[in-house]
């Protein structure tokens, strides 16, 4: 827990609520122990929707569809959205979500490990989610940064490893070790990056988001 739980209780018992059927993947993912965004990421989530009216959304890390199905629901209504899985077992509860919720047309699920599916899509996408494995998000970056358009917005989730991230290496759990590292470096590169500005937030597990600057034209 990052921020204080009493805290984060109060501000979930403010929020608005999901829609009946979101409601329901999210409780059949839980009681099977399958990670979806938080409350408080689900929150700020709405929120850049909202702001940022995405067309094109590209997603990496499906699960069983709770986030696609989330992004559909509160982004613009002619939005579509491309999202990535890798894990064999998850697809056909995702694919099945899809057919729940009746976006199975506006939701295309890509079957594969994105490090090899991510050379291969044509952008732009004007927001990307990353929400997949943690310690693969540096090798992602690199892909990302092409795919998205100019004033895209990137959101990355989990980045604070639940506070983790502040240790010492040495602190941190031996298997643990190497996605400290790389997601340090990822946060590093996103802060850093001349084609970005980054802002860290302790919401959830954390969560970046980073805008791409527009290319200003020669001489400017």
């Amino acid at each position: 827990m990052i921020v204080d739980e009493r805290f984060v209780t109060y501000v979930n018992s403010l929020d608005s609520g999901n829609t009946t059927l979101l409601d329901e993947i999210e409780a059949e993912a839980l009681r099977t122990d399958v990670p979806v965004i938080r409350k408080e990421t689900q929150a700020c989530l709405k929120l850049f929707l909202s702001m940022k009216k995405p067309r094109r959304i590209l997603e990496v890390g499906t699960a069983v569809g709770f986030s696609a199905i989330f992004m559909k629901t509160y982004g613009p209504s002619s939005c579509r959205i491309t999202t990535i899985e890798n894990y064999e077992k998850r697809i056909p509860l995702a694919r099945a979500n899809f057919c729940r919720a009746g976006m199975e047309e506006d939701i295309e699920l890509i079957e594969g490990d994105a490090a090899k599916v991510l050379p291969q899509l044509e952008g732009p996408y004007d927001m990307i989610f990353m929400d997949a494995a943690k310690g693969q998000y540096i090798h992602f970056l690199p892909h990302v940064l092409r795919l998205l358009e100019e004033d895209g917005v990137l959101i990355s989730d989990n980045i604070l490893q639940d506070g983790d991230i502040i240790e010492s290496k040495y602190a941190v759990i031996r298997r643990n070790r190497t996605i400290h590292r790389r997601m340090r470096s990822y946060l590093y590169e996103l802060t850093h990056h001349e084609q970005l500005v980054t802002a860290v937030f302790p919401v959830g597990d954390g969560i970046t988001v980073s805008s791409k600057k527009r290319e200003l034209p020669n001489g400017a």
